[in-house]
């Protein structure tokens, strides 16, 4: 599913910014640092733009279009990337994303789960709850 592809371009991150260290100083003086939280920031983009318009209309918690823009300028302005934008992304709306993401895949999981069976015949109906 997309959205669990986006959680793990989002763990990604985290971990990329675990790894490197959790500043902007770091971030901004090591091209490596910016070079694999970008290329997870391209992915996520990317897989957002799989997304159905249907789905964008159900789940619009997320500014879709400001996620495939953003993959946009990656792609076509890499030179020209804003390092303070780029950061506020990875530290505010990639959290806020990933938290969202794992919301609608939890609410499927709840649903996708059997239910439960109760044998009727068994039960007198003095014994059946409801």
């Amino acid at each position: 599913m997309i959205l669990s592809h986006i959680l793990r371009y989002c763990g990604e991150i985290k971990q990329i910014t675990e790894r490197f260290g959790d500043s902007i100083d770091a971030f901004r003086n090591d091209f490596a640092y910016r070079h694999a939280c970008t290329m997870c920031i391209l992915q996520i983009g990317e897989l957002s733009a799989r997304l159905t318009d249907d789905f964008k209309q159900v789940y619009d918690g997320m500014p879709w279009k400001n996620i495939k823009a953003m993959r946009n300028i990656f792609v076509h302005d890499y030179n020209n990337l804003n390092i303070d934008t780029t950061w506020d992304t990875i530290k505010e709306n990639i959290p806020m994303l990933s938290a969202y993401c794992s919301d609608i895949l939890n609410q499927y999981k709840v649903l996708e789960q059997p239910a439960l069976e109760i044998d009727y015949a068994k039960k007198d109906e003095d014994d059946l709850e409801l």
